[in-house]
């Protein structure tokens, strides 16, 4: 659980500077600065990414904290086997 929540706030606190920093590279862009939109942009999609990582790291405490169940394909696998599979699929049983 400690590892989730230092990755969270890893990650909000570069996704705030990375706002902060494509704010600031907008501005100066918009001054005539060619070079100053490649920055921008780069700083737009680290943004994206780290908000992408934070929102998944915290998802996965809530889970490692047991106040969100897991989606169904992440639940371990009920008692029962699951069902055989039919060589050729579901055309074969007809």
């Amino acid at each position: 659980m400690g590892v989730y929540a230092v990755g969270v706030t890893f990650c909000v606190v570069a996704w705030g500077y990375l706002v902060f920093a494509a704010i600031d590279f907008g501005g100066t862009a918009r001054e005539g600065r060619g070079i100053a939109w490649l920055f921008l942009f780069v700083a737009c999609i680290g943004a994206a990414c780290c908000l992408f990582a934070g929102l998944m790291l915290g998802m996965r405490a809530l889970i490692s904290l047991g106040l969100v169940t897991p989606p169904a394909d992440e639940q371990p696998a009920a008692s029962t086997p699951p069902a055989e599979r039919v060589p050729g699929g579901r055309r074969a049983l007809r």
